[in-house]
């Protein structure tokens, strides 16, 4: 049976804006908190996740070569669990079996949805200006695939257990927006609302293969405080539809 090894780190080293949830010889697993970038394309950019964590593992020594590598993103304002490597081929290793790993997400989006249960299914492609949005011909975009459940709501909100089935750049936030039921706090693909403290979106649950051990591994968060004070009395049951 799998259990994670959360290491124990002296305050010099602890990462800002992130915990570590587990570290062994091949990968660190991590709780991401919004705001965080999962990494960034300017060397001086101090603040990234994959930063950080190379800064932890190299310990303050100038000539580690040590690195943590990215396996898989999440936005800025979304929150949760990230995987990295610890070298290039456990990167390679987890990229290549990506396909079968279960992400769930917790999100509130706006407004009541008709069907309370379903999969959106859309092509995504990118503009010039970082603008994800849905196409009409495959051949000018990439297949997009997610799952959802309602879960609990509120008079302006839905709470909804996501399952990320394809992995797209601001996937989540794309089809719901589409939908005319945009995330909660989402600056970009959202409305302007009351919702400034964050993007109420989080990476809750986090299933894959282990590179090396082959064993099939589980991560899992607590429900944010915040999703507790969008939603009050939204609880595990909710989650789970009652089932263990």
């Amino acid at each position: 049976m799998f259990t994670p090894n959360p290491p124990r780190i002296p305050a010099r080293h602890r990462p800002r804006g992130l915990t570590i949830l587990h570290e062994d010889k091949d990968i660190l697993v991590i709780h991401k908190e919004p705001g965080v970038l999962t990494m960034s394309y300017h060397e001086d950019d101090t603040a990234s996740a994959a930063f950080l964590l190379t800064n932890y593992l190299r310990k303050g020594v100038a000539r580690s070569r040590q690195q943590a590598w990215v396996v898989h993103r999440l936005d800025r304002g979304t929150s949760g669990l990230l995987v990295f490597a610890k070298s290039e081929s456990v990167q390679q290793a987890l990229k290549n079996n990506w396909p079968s790993t279960e992400k769930l997400y917790l999100a509130a989006v706006h407004g009541v949805l008709k069907e309370k249960s379903g999969e959106l299914t859309s092509y995504l492609a990118e503009d010039d200006d970082q603008f994800v949005h849905a196409v009409h011909d495959p051949a000018q975009g990439r297949l997009a695939r997610t799952a959802y459940t309602v879960i609990k709501e509120t008079r302006e909100l839905s709470i909804l257990r996501i399952q990320l089935l394809t992995g797209r750049k601001n996937q989540i936030r794309v089809h719901f927006a589409d939908l005319g039921h945009p995330v909660a706090g989402d600056p970009k693909y959202g409305k302007k609302d009351r919702y400034r403290e964050r993007m109420a979106l989080h990476a809750r649950v986090l299933a894959f293969d282990h590179p090396t051990r082959r064993e099939r591994i589980t991560f899992s968060t607590p429900i944010p405080d915040y999703f507790l004070r969008l939603a009050p009395g939204l609880s595990e049951a909710d989650w789970t539809g009652g089932r263990e």
